[in-house]
């Protein structure tokens, strides 16, 4: 895994991640509304480190108001953080592992030391079809209200005609992420199956059966960065990033080959990590079918141990997902279980755009 450099050829700012937190992701949070989600893990992901607010020299959040249903929602959401005194703040309409990219890169300048990154998502109140299909072209695609499932479908049914994946892999990569699942507390489906009793679900939208489609969710993370020395002392094992991109494609899903992900590929060269060298990676794939594709992308080696959390297929709230596999792979750093990971995110439809963040235990990115 090589360290990333500035477009001047020197070393990046040396950052990591140095605490994670989330909540435990529900088919339904009927009970607390998102500041209400987000302030025990808030609490979590600061007393971890025996910090406060007041030591995070900025903030940033990922969320979207299509899910909430009102406009400027992560204002509302600063609740849990703690809105005074004032702070430096900023918000992405993505996922979080999109804000986390905003303070990595802020961090890079050397005026900031720590950083909060959190992001919610209730996918459980409003309808997905319809919203998510708000971000397909608005003149030809959009109108016929496609949803997710049936473009994941399509694209199945590509990786099938390609010779590239069968059904019986869609079975035994749910069956999997499933399995690692039970050691994790906070997954929402966890099962011991075989992908032949799998292969016994009924289709939603053929070749996707129920057991390759993600569950909705609901849910929040939380993480904190610091930088150099700063990160040294908060943490006696940090997760360094040792690089971290991201690429995107066209929104015309007819001009893309669906069965391989470019942008995937491009934003790992871009940051400098080797899927094959790593000893976790943690991929934010919502259906089965695409973690094949991203496997490929990502040239992941058969010693790779991937989602050992159980992925998206085991818990998915949205604008979440990206930033807890961020967080899972950076977990596997701290406690020492792993010395490189890797972590990816996705959003848009089809796998459209792609972020990937290299983790080791050195910050030169070598294994210790």
């Amino acid at each position: 895994m090589a360290a990333q450099t500035n477009a001047h050829g020197k070393p990046l700012r040396e950052v990591a991640v140095v605490s994670f937190a989330q909540s435990p992701n529900v088919r339904r949070e009927d009970h607390r509304n998102e500041v209400e989600m987000l302030m025990p893990v808030v609490g979590e992901v600061f007393g971890r480190l025996g910090l406060t607010k007041d030591d995070m020299d900025f903030v940033c959040s990922g969320s979207t108001d299509y899910l909430v249903g009102s406009p400027f929602s992560f204002v509302m959401a600063l609740d849990a953080v703690g809105a005074w005194p004032p702070m430096r703040e900023s918000h992405v309409e993505m996922d979080g592992a999109w804000a986390l990219y905003e303070a990595w890169t802020l961090l890079q300048d050397g005026e900031l030391d720590t950083a909060l990154v959190y992001a919610f998502g209730r996918s459980s109140p409003g309808q997905l079809d319809r919203v998510l299909a708000l971000q397909l072209d608005p003149y030809y695609v959009a109108p016929l209200w496609p949803d997710p499932v049936a473009l994941a479908a399509l694209q199945a049914q590509a990786l099938i005609d390609a010779g590239k994946a069968t059904e019986a892999d869609f079975a035994r990569i749910a069956a999997d992420n499933r399995r690692r699942a039970l050691s994790n507390p906070n997954a929402q489906v966890a099962k011991d199956q075989t992908p032949d009793e799998l292969l016994a679900d009924d289709y939603l939208v053929a070749p996707l059966r129920r057991h390759a489609v993600p569950p909705i969710s609901d849910g929040c993370a939380a993480i904190v960065l610091a930088a150099g020395d700063r990160a040294r002392e908060l943490a006696d094992r940090p997760a360094w990033i040792t690089g971290i991109a991201h690429r995107m494609e066209t929104p015309s899903l007819g001009a893309r080959d669906l069965t391989d992900s470019p942008s995937t590929r491009d934003a790992a060269a871009d940051a400098g990590v080797d899927g094959a060298a790593v000893d976790v990676a943690e991929i934010y794939a919502p259906f089965a079918s695409q973690e094949v594709i991203v496997r490929n992308a990502l040239g992941i080696g058969p010693d790779v141990s991937v989602n050992p959390s159980g992925g998206a297929l085991a818990a998915h709230p949205l604008m979440v997902a990206g930033l807890t596999r961020i967080g899972e792979a950076a977990n596997r750093i701290m406690d020492g279980t792993a010395s490189t990971a890797l972590a990816h995110a996705t959003s848009g439809p089809c796998l459209q755009q792609n972020l990937v963040c290299g983790l080791a235990a050195d910050p030169a990115g070598k294994e210790s």
